[in-house]
This record gives C-alpha cells, sequence and structure tokens, in this order.
C-alpha cells in the first residue's frame, strides 16, 4: 500500500472472507476471472548450482507454462519456488502474494493477456483483502518484463475451485 500510496495512484480495496485461491477470491471481490492477477514464484534453474526466482503473474483464468519460463531464462529447468522460498522473497504468505517484486533475486514477468483489461485485482499481501488497480497504473509502477508464459487451464479445473 505504500508503495500505492508514494506514487499518488488511485485504487481501491476491497475487504472480503479471507480467500488465497484465485478463483475464489475472485468471486468475493465480483469481478471476472480473467481480471485476477495469479502470482507464482517460480525457481529457473541455471545450470549447476545457478538459480535465479521469477514471480510470474498470469491471468487468473490462465496457468504457468514452467516450459516457457524455462525457454525464455534459457535454463536447465522451471519449477514452482518451495513454499517457504516463495514466502520470504515475496514477504506474503501463500495466496496473497502481491504483483511486484521486493527482491534483488527475484524477476517480474507478467503475461500481456492479462494486461488487456482496463483495472486489474489482486490480493493485498493479505487473505482478506484485495487491491482493485489501473493497469496502466500497475505498469508504471512494476515495470515487469512482458512475456506470454500462460496458458489455459485444464478443462477438468476450470469451473472448480482450486
Amino acid at each position: 500500500m505504500a508503495l500505492l500510496d508514494g506514487a499518488g495512484v488511485g485504487y481501491r480495496l476491497i475487504d472480503h472472507a479471507p480467500e488465497g485461491r484465485t478463483e475464489l477470491a475472485s468471486a468475493l471481490r465480483g469481478h471476472p476471472l480473467r481480471q485476477a492477477a495469479k502470482c507464482l514464484v517460480i525457481r529457473v534453474g541455471m545450470g549447476k548450482k545457478r538459480r535465479r526466482y521469477v514471480l510470474a503473474v498470469v491471468p487468473g483464468d490462465r496457468r504457468v507454462d514452467l516450459a516457457r519460463v524455462r525457454d525464455l531464462y534459457q535454463a536447465g529447468d522451471a519449477a514452482f519456488a518451495v513454499r517457504d522460498v516463495a514466502e520470504r522473497l515475496t514477504g506474503s504468505v501463500s495466496g496473497s502474494i502481491t504483483p511486484f517484486t521486493f527482491a534483488a533475486a527475484m524477476d517480474l514477468l507478467v503475461d500481456p493477456d492479462l494486461l488487456r483489461h482496463e483495472e486489474i485485482f489482486f490480493n493485498a499481501a493479505r487473505l482478506d483483502r484485495s487491491v482493485a488497480l489501473r493497469t496502466e497504473d500497475y505498469l508504471e509502477l512494476a515495470v515487469p518484463r512482458i512475456a506470454a508464459v500462460a496458458e489455459p487451464l485444464p478443462l477438468a479445473t476450470v469451473g472448480h475451485p482450486g
């Protein structure tokens, strides 16, 4: 919130029941799932004992394509970071990660499909509060690397929590 306030951008806070699952949080906030910024920390293996962490941000109705992230970094592998590392790097509990990076050890990578909307929604580093922010303001503040790293969710999970 200090970042948004310090930049003087307008945003809306949305208080709701505690929820970290994107689909359920979007329903509580009252917006289409595709406008949710789903934030996932990825560990990219850059060679023997070298790794980089990436905060991948994709639309709520999509998932991260780990192979695309791996290829973008010309790495040997890419996998979801273990929970304690992700929480340490982001300063947030799992399910409440914001689409901003504050750790030098982590890059910010955003799928362009999320940026097609006038406004995006994300948890405010808390499970019971979210932010609605103009996409233009988000881009100006976050200065992310933009690359296609999202893929459709499997049909079995669309419309189901989780």
